[in-house]
């Protein structure tokens, strides 16, 4: 992100740490063997000795589902989405993001987890493939008391389930967080039968995920490197006309206009977010003129760099 590494998991629980007045952050305990990292937490709890702290526009290199109650605010690059009832939000390390409490009590329950807890999931695909991890969504959806109830029940379990010593309670904490996950795709306007891959869907899954990992992390100085269809096919093992016609029959857009449209995404990010100049911007994203950036910005959004800017 721009003017910050990514928040990790170790600056989450120093946080935490902080926040309790403990010198080092508290540790999570897991069965030996097991893979990756998941923590869940209870809100009231967290932040019972003083209101929460807003969380600073960033992205995270982990992924966070949360039950939230109150009023919240939650700012997508040049978005901005008012919170004022139950409110599920399901947090990518793709998708940067500012939250910012409304309420001094906050309500509700979240866990934290990283890519590789779920990298045996029996969904059988890639987390970032799925609807609700999706580059390019807004995945904040305000929900009725119906479903929030539903979700509260699955976080109690999952805090249940973290203090215990089953031997396999990960697994079983696996089957709580993949019903959290299915409960946000219910909220989806997606199919309710999902079509089995495809190659053109798997080709379509790589392609949107090799280019989000070059947004990560981003400098002048570490700028964007593949800006071309003809570079990301390369880099895919695949002919640019193939690629190209994937992604057409896909998404309805070719390859370029994909590129172009995640790369003004990431200039409307840096341009409200952070403090650099037009032209640090410029040669972040991987313009050799910031001439040719401003040219490039207008012509998708209508507005120069620094009117969008304000």
């Amino acid at each position: 992100m721009a003017d910050q590494p990514p928040t990790t998991l170790d600056d989450f629980y120093r946080e935490i740490a902080a926040k309790r007045g403990q010198q080092t952050a508290p540790s999570v305990a897991k069965p030996s063997g097991d893979i990756g990292h998941f923590g869940v937490f209870d809100l009231q709890a967290l932040h019972r000795d003083g209101p929460p702290r807003e969380m600073p526009y960033n992205r995270r290199t982990y992924y966070k589902i949360s039950l939230i109650s109150g009023r919240n605010r939650a700012e997508y690059a040049d978005k901005v989405i008012e919170v004022g009832g139950e409110a599920l939000l399901f947090a990518t390390p793709n998708i940067p993001y500012h939250w910012l409490p409304l309420d001094s009590q906050p309500r509700g329950y979240f866990c934290v987890f990283t890519r590789d807890f779920l990298a045996a999931n029996p969904l059988g695909t890639r987390l970032d493939a799925l609807p609700i991890f999706r580059p390019g969504q807004t995945p904040l959806f305000e929900v009725t008391e119906r479903d929030a109830e539903v979700a509260r029940a699955i976080f109690r379990k999952m805090i249940a389930e973290a203090g215990s010593d089953y031997a396999y309670r990960s697994d079983l904490l696996r089957t709580y967080l993949l019903e959290l996950i299915h409960l946000g795709q219910k909220l989806q306007p997606a199919p309710t039968v999902a079509d089995p891959p495809t190659a053109a869907t798997r080709i379509t899954a790589l392609f949107r995920e090799l280019l989000e990992r070059e947004f990560t992390p981003l400098s002048p100085t570490n700028p964007l490197r593949l800006r071309t269809p003809g570079e990301i096919a390369e880099r895919l093992s695949l002919h640019v006309n193939y690629l190209n016609q994937t992604l057409k029959a896909e998404t309805g857009k070719t390859t370029s206009q994909l590129i172009g449209e995640r790369i003004v995404q990431e200039a409307k990010v840096l341009l409200r977010h952070s403090r650099w100049s037009v032209s640090e911007i410029a040669y972040a994203l991987g313009f050799e003129e910031p001439a040719h950036f401003s040219n490039y910005f207008k012509r998708y959004t209508d507005h120069s760099p620094g009117s969008f800017r304000g």
